[in-house]
């Protein structure tokens, strides 16, 4: 269990703390009278998909010997407007060619089974593409 603590900041901001004390504001998207100066919470599911997929993988990598170093992630945003709420959330991961043929496939898989995106609604469109370069 981890407890984050979040207060709100005033003007749609709210700061959260980690408990081991990491600091993260977030703020509302201009389109609904925020700032847009900080990741939005829906910013933050959308990062976190990413960054889940990245993580799951590399574990995966780590126990087979195989180095994901310079391996990267790209996700859109991508809002249904009513109900606002996230519709669709693409990922891209890009690997090192280097990764062996052999672990592809394992460590794709990996990718798909992370826990965001298995958290996430199944209305949620979250289609994950690798490329290896």
């Amino acid at each position: 269990m981890v407890e984050i603590k979040v207060s709100y900041a005033g003007n749609k901001k709210c700061d959260l703390v980690h408990p081991e004390g990491a600091l993260l504001r977030t703020d509302a998207p201009k389109d609904i009278g925020g700032e847009a100066t900080a990741f939005s919470p829906t910013d933050l599911v959308a990062a976190g998909l990413a960054s889940c997929i990245l993580t799951t993988m590399a574990m995966v990598a780590e126990r087979h010997g195989v180095s994901l170093a310079g391996a990267t992630a790209t996700v859109e945003k991508h809002m249904n407007p009513s109900p606002r709420r996230l519709g669709r959330v693409p990922v891209v991961v890009t690997l090192p060619a280097s990764v062996p043929a052999e672990h592809r496939e394992r460590l794709e898989k990996a990718g798909h089974a992370c826990p965001v995106h298995a958290s996430l609604h199944p209305d949620i469109e979250a289609p994950i593409t690798y490329r290896y370069v």
